[in-house]
């Protein structure tokens, strides 16, 4: 029987993964009964790390890329498996993006200063223990991206991930320690515990050891973290808008919204979350969108079924967070294909579905005379979160009010909302964006503090 070269390469492959793994020193676990052990444990490696040279820190990083690449599919369809949220094929793409395009150490820039007093360096260097909240929706992706831009910055992490994504949060920290050992003998660099809860995630916050806490979730986390005495990173939610207006390419445009808004269900707080259309062209839009795998909902009493099974309390109904909208379509009676992927319809300005981030492929379209209203709109719909605002248009003018008047962390022109963290558009990724802290999109750098190294009288050649 002959094998293929293709198949003979895969086969290759399994072995010396498998031997990877039974071959990779861990006679200490990374996931520990108590928060206290777990962050004593973190502190010894972090100086380990701090007292060693930047190369080693490169060669961890890579071999981070290169151990995480081979498990992309295994983490993507753990998650789905086990949070009921998202889709297999998106999580594949969001998981590859945080493997390739989070920065390492490059991010790491120094800067001087010389003249006839000397020479003044600033340089970057670290907190010491992070402690690290990351959400249900993105968790193998936001811990391989803070994994990356923290150990680059010479830094430890405990994680404290959401407690309905612990299989797959402790999969990837255990894959992330077995790419370091791989390369060098620092053991527990990145950290967890075994049962996370919120009380665990407290008493991580208040651990004197922890240096800096950054956050990766909703308002009420990030608002926690921001009053806990010490520096803080948080990443909260966002109510993204999109604003069309009449000068936009309409076709393009439905096809970016509908791409956008169904990634991964909805999930990334950067999708597109409402839609602010000039009345002049919405009938074509919409038309557009449909063309695109958008389904129409026109019936007001299924809207209004659709309502209460996606509402709790005027809040999104956890059991359909992150759900396809073929299925929630079919659980107000409605049967639709696969290639179906967001439900859109017309609501006003005021409707909970506009108003609340739903985290659901539903997307309300809103009337407005024309780009003016539409600005004022899409201002009052994000919320203050200055998160994220997408904008169709190529009228100059209205592209730069929109950018100025929004005042989003993330803007993007005429291209779907993932553009933002560098699907199909420029720049490194994160899944760490700190609008209420200010950071934007967090790297290296953000995980670093600035230190000033001054040499008085020496080192001026100019």
């Amino acid at each position: 029987m002959e094998i293929s070269e293709k198949l003979l390469k895969q086969l290759v492959s399994r072995v010396m993964d498998e031997f990877d793994r039974t071959n990779t020193e861990r006679d200490e676990t990374v996931v520990y009964e108590s928060v206290e052990e777990a962050i004593e444990k973190a502190k010894d490696a972090q100086k380990k790390l701090f007292e060693s040279k930047l190369e080693i820190r490169e060669k961890i990083i890579k071999s981070i890329r290169e151990r995480l690449s081979k498990h992309i599919e295994e983490l993507s369809k753990l998650a789905v498996e086990e949070t009921g949220m998202g889709r297999v094929e998106d999580k594949i793409l969001k998981n590859k993006l945080a493997i390739e395009k989070t920065p390492g150490v490059e991010d790491l820039r120094a800067f001087a200063f010389s003249g006839d007093d000397g020479l003044t360096v600033l340089e970057l260097s670290p907190y010491g223990v992070i402690g690290a909240i990351t959400p249900s929706t993105n968790p193998s992706e936001t811990i391989i991206c803070n994994s990356i831009g923290m150990i680059a910055a010479g830094n430890s992490i405990i994680f404290a991930p959401h407690p309905g994504a612990k299989r797959t949060s402790i999969r990837t920290i255990e894959l992330i320690n077995e790419a370091i050992l791989k390369v060098c003998n620092l053991k527990n660099l990145v950290v967890t515990v075994k049962e996370p809860s919120i009380e665990v995630t407290n008493e991580i916050i208040g651990n004197k050891e922890i240096k800096m806490v950054v956050a990766t979730g909703g308002p009420g986390m990030v608002k926690a973290v921001m009053s806990c005495g010490k520096k803080a990173i948080g990443a909260g939610a966002g109510n993204p808008p999109v604003l069309v207006d009449e000068t936009a390419d309409l076709e393009k445009a439905g096809r970016d919204i509908v791409l956008g808004c169904s990634f991964d269900n909805n999930l990334p707080c950067i999708s597109e979350k409402e839609v602010v259309a000039v009345e002049s062209i919405t009938d074509f839009l919409i038309f557009q969108m449909e063309k695109s795998g958008a389904y129409h909902l026109k019936d007001k009493r299924k809207e209004e079924e659709l309502r209460r099974l996606v509402l709790k309390n005027n809040l999104p109904n956890r059991e359909f967070v992150g759900k396809n909208a073929q299925y929630i379509l079919e659980n107000i009676g409605i049967k639709v294909g696969d290639e179906i992927k967001v439900i859109v319809l017309e609501t006003t300005k005021d409707h909970v579905f506009a108003k609340e981030e739903m985290l659901m492929p539903i997307l309300p379209i809103i009337r407005v005379k024309d780009s003016e209203e539409g600005i004022k709109v899409c201002k009052d719909l994000e919320n203050g979160n200055r998160h994220t605002a997408i904008i169709h248009s190529k009228n100059i003018d209205t592209l730069t009010k929109y950018a100025r008047y929004m005042e989003t962390t993330i803007l993007v022109k005429n291209g779907p909302s993932y553009s933002g963290i560098g699907v199909s558009g420029e720049g490194y990724t994160t899944f760490t964006i700190a609008g209420p802290t200010g950071e934007g999109l967090t790297s290296a750098k953000s995980f670093a503090r600035n230190r000033r190294c001054v040499l008085v009288g020496g080192f001026s050649l100019k």
